[in-house]
């Protein structure tokens, strides 16, 4: 399994806990910055690209102690290319996985009548 330091360097650069945004918002593998850690309240669970293979990742929730057990993986059968691809949170309150050229490649489908959308990853390891 990789490193502490090697996954933290592949965090999306986005605290989901808490996250509370009017509009629609995207990350992308290219804007990781390695003192950025996305985590749940107590720091048990991490959510990022997770890497899967050479410029291969998947949006993942795992444990962020070693050895970082992935339990949950959004995109598991169609990773994404490690650039260009993005996660974005809608306005309408619909997470959405592109991969470089745009394609979609997984969404919540989610819809919200709220004017702002929140996303929090919680100590049970839930992304709501």
């Amino acid at each position: 399994m990789a490193s502490s330091t090697f996954l933290s360097a592949l965090l999306v650069s986005l605290i989901f806990h808490n996250f509370q945004h009017s509009s629609s918002f995207s990350l992308s593998v290219e804007k990781l910055k390695e003192d950025v850690i996305v985590s749940s309240p107590k720091g048990t669970f991490t959510a990022g690209f997770y890497p899967v293979g050479e410029n291969a990742y998947c949006f993942a929730i795992w444990f962020t102690q070693p050895p970082h057990t992935v339990v949950w993986m959004a995109n598991r059968d169609q990773p994404v290319n490690g650039k260009r691809s993005t996660l974005s949170l809608l306005k309408t309150g619909n997470l959405v996985l592109t991969d470089a050229g745009q394609f979609e490649v997984w969404s919540t489908n989610a819809v919200t009548s709220s004017e702002q959308v929140e996303l929090h990853l919680y100590d049970t390891g839930n992304l709501d």
